[in-house]
């Protein structure tokens, strides 16, 4: 198999969605953050609010000398303030409001606010667009149906501000007019600029919150593997402290066993000690046998049985399983050496999942390929089944996305190839995922390295 080309996708290919190890890491289930927010968060603002209110209101009638409802509008900036009091005696500074909590309090922020402005000059007053400010906020905080219900009583508060709304404060003896044109124009701003905003927080909101969700699977999923690995060592090194005491009770047992008769009470005993010692001997030679793999001072090795060792738990999924290895290009590195990899659980536990992809949807066969040049080590993992669908191409390593078609398992979330894209690329990797040319069949990943971000170097030691 020689260099794979980038390709026109063209199969019906979805992507499976948790890896079966993060399944059984109890992760299914990762919760998102949207919707709760620390009620000194909303208290604060609220506080940024009144100052700036009073600020205006006080600046408007003190140093402009402008003819307004002055105490009117400050018992609307107080009420801010008493429900900031009220909020502060009843919760705890850390509190995380509820979604609805969010909401009813930026509900009265909207009321209040523009109360404030209809006494003010409502359409006319150049604040009018300070109507944004809760609907963005709860946008970025709350599922959109709050934002909707948000969006729509400040519409609606502007809409009734030409019915109830005072003239615009203006100098002793002078009235301004502004034309019911500009007034409409005011509003209309208004409302564009509450759809846009929320629009845009809300997405940006989400898109934060599943990404911090998704990265926090990532952590959990690392440190497993990296408890694993330490597993490993730990069973490598009991191995080895073991075998001196157990050889020593074995040749124990058959010197014994030599000198008792064969009709000897205890000769079955001396027996059965033999045999069992035997078979510890054997369970801790296969533990010797994976030092390499699972202690840190031994854990090199080549980028085959780096490929093999994580390719392993997917044998019997009923696919064909082809490992091959060469160099990029015969011409001109026939005799490149093969790299000697630092084995990693981020990548052990990336490649695995992309091969239980590849086994999910091949038809018959699953390839995985080493490649490397002096400069580059690339690995493949492709597979003979339907490839990746157009729309689930253009979005892959998405977190939480899902476009599975209902026949492929019933859906799922795409956290897993997520997961393993962002484990790899902190090993300094780049992964690209694409289809094989026509008249082929198939979905291909591409795991490329500098090769000095993977190789262990002489005199390495996994420290």
């Amino acid at each position: 198999m020689g260099e794979i080309r980038p390709l026109v996708p063209g199969a019906q290919r979805a992507v499976s969605g948790e890896p079966e190890s993060l399944q059984r890491g109890g992760l299914t289930g990762i919760p998102s953050a949207l919707g709760r927010t620390r009620l000194r968060t909303l208290i604060t603002l609220r506080w940024l609010a009144i100052m700036g209110q009073a600020s205006a209101l006080v600046f408007v009638e003190v140093v402009l000398g402008f003819d307004f409802p002055f105490g009117a509008a400050l018992a609307v900036v107080a009420a801010s303030a008493w429900l900031n009091v009220i909020l502060m005696a009843i919760y705890p500074a850390q509190h995380l409001s509820r979604p609805a909590e969010t909401a009813g309090q930026l509900a009265f922020d909207v009321v209040q606010l523009a109360t404030l402005i209809g006494l003010t000059g409502g359409l006319q007053n150049p604040f009018l667009l300070m109507l944004l400010a809760p609907v963005t906020v709860g946008a970025a905080r709350l599922s959109p149906p709050y934002a909707m219900l948000l969006s729509g009583l400040a519409i609606a508060c502007a809409a009734a501000m030409p019915l109830f709304a005072l003239d615009v404060p203006w100098r002793e003896g002078e009235q301004i007019e502004l034309p019911q044109m500009y007034q409409a124009g005011q509003f209309i701003a208004v409302v564009i600029g509450l759809a846009f905003f929320a629009i845009s927080a809300s997405r940006t909101g989400r898109d934060e919150s599943r990404l911090v969700s998704a990265l926090d699977a990532v952590e959990a999923v690392l440190a497993r593997e990296q408890r694993l690995s330490a597993l490993g060592a730990l069973a490598a090194a009991t191995a080895h402290e073991l075998g001196t005491p157990l050889a020593t009770i074995h040749l124990a047992a058959k010197d014994l066993g030599k000198s008792v008769p064969k009709d000897h009470p205890a000769h079955d005993d001396i027996a059965l000690i033999i045999e069992q010692s035997e078979r510890c001997r054997a369970i801790l030679r296969q533990l010797s046998e994976r030092r390499e793999a699972a202690d840190a001072a031994y854990a090199r090795m080549t980028v085959s049985a780096l490929i093999e060792e994580a390719s392993e738990p997917h044998r019997d999924m009923g696919r064909e399983l082809v490992f091959t290895s060469s160099p990029l290009s015969t011409a001109t590195d026939r005799d490149e050496r093969a790299p000697i990899i630092v084995r990693r659980p981020e990548i052990i536990h990336a490649l695995g999942a992309f091969v239980e992809n590849s086994t999910s949807f091949a038809a018959s066969r699953v390839e995985v390929s080493a490649r490397w040049s002096e400069s580059e080590v690339r690995i493949y993992v492709s597979d003979d089944g339907p490839g990746f669908a157009p729309s689930v191409l253009a979005k892959l390593g998405e977190p939480y996305f899902s476009e599975r078609s209902i026949e492929q398992r019933g859906g799922g979330l795409g956290l897993g190839f997520f997961i393993a894209v962002t484990l790899l690329e902190r090993t300094g990797a780049r992964v690209s995922p694409y289809n094989k040319p026509a008249p082929e069949r198939g979905a291909v990943v591409r795991i490329s390295w500098p090769r000095h971000m993977v190789e262990a170097g002489p005199g390495w030691s996994g420290h």
